[in-house]
């Protein structure tokens, strides 16, 4: 038996054909065609998921099912409640993949849940049943598993991780309307404009200062060459984030926390600053938990949308 798992993103669709095991046979992509209000996606993503099965010689009989990632909030019954980005209303996702496809088994679930999922089943979580992922990338997103299964909330918005509001102080308006959310912080963005701030505020020597645009990488990057404004500028993103995982963990009690995203890169200066400041600011009975990298990259939401069918 097979299984097909989808990530549309706002560019392109990501496709991979699984064995029920988990092992992936072919991974492919397509673009996301936008116009006309989005009215063309499902349609290319069910010919080219048909056009695969015919060219490895799999029937629909032979399909267990196929799950897909999409960019927005999504109920238990596969209807999303608006894509911005892809310029999708209401509908329900599940029933039109299967009325194009013939496949009666379509689970459909937001893209950073199901990326979430695929990084517990194959990824930096295995091993893991209950666990949050974040994402550090231009913004902030995350997903949160528990027992195996995706925390959607009543209107499947669970797991706005970026929203999270960690200075009652922040003057600047966040993407979301508020003030002083994670994301302002967190983000590659935020770590820029942050350092910014900094450099602005403090006469300190730093190699940052010589760069025509600063990058989080350069941050990251300087710090573990011992800059002391990088490294201020790495504690104080570690603060924001702790405490973030900490309101997490006292809600939702995770066996670990796995940080994925372009900003993951870093590495082990980034999960260690984490986790110390989680330390701190988490009640007893949740401190020892543990913080991994993502390792699936791009391909965690076509393992996470296979795993909606597995499961």
């Amino acid at each position: 038996m097979y299984c097909v798992g989808v990530d549309i993103g706002g560019t392109t669709v990501k496709m991979g054909l699984f064995k029920v095991d988990g092992t992936l046979i072919e991974k492919w992509e397509i673009k996301t065609r936008k116009d006309n209000a989005g009215a063309r996606i499902l349609l290319d993503v069910s010919a080219s998921i048909h056009n695969k099965l015919v060219e490895k010689n799999i029937t629909n009989g032979e399909v267990k099912g196929i799950g897909i990632g999409v960019p927005g909030p999504v109920t238990e019954d596969g209807t999303v409640l608006k894509c911005a980005n892809l310029g999708w209303d209401v509908f329900n996702v599940a029933e039109q993949v299967t009325r194009l496809t013939g496949i009666k088994n379509v689970k459909v679930g937001n893209d950073a849940n199901v990326a979430a999922l695929g990084e517990m089943f194959k990824g930096g979580g295995q091993g893991y049943k209950s666990l949050v992922m974040i994402t550090l990338g231009t913004g902030v997103g995350g997903g949160v598993i528990i027992n195996n299964k995706m925390l959607t909330g009543s209107k499947g918005a669970a797991g706005e991780i970026g929203h999270i509001m960690v200075n009652y102080n922040e003057p600047d308006t966040c993407g979301c309307g508020k003030h002083g959310c994670l994301e302002q912080y967190a983000s590659a963005t935020g770590i820029v404009k942050e350092a910014k701030r900094l450099l602005a505020k403090t006469e300190k020597e730093t190699p940052l200062r010589d760069l025509e645009e600063i990058t989080a990488k350069d941050i990251f990057d300087y710090a573990k060459n011992g800059d002391p404004v990088a490294n201020e500028l790495v504690e104080q993103l570690g603060w924001y984030l702790g405490l973030a995982c900490a309101q997490i963990a006292q809600v939702v009690d995770p066996e670990a926390f796995v940080i994925g995203g372009g900003v993951s890169k870093a590495g082990t200066i980034l999960v260690d600053v984490i986790k110390k400041n989680y330390s701190d600011k988490v009640m007893f009975a949740l401190k020892e938990r543990e913080f991994c990298l993502a390792t699936l990259g791009n391909d965690a939401g076509i393992y996470g949308s296979a795993y909606m069918v597995i499961q």
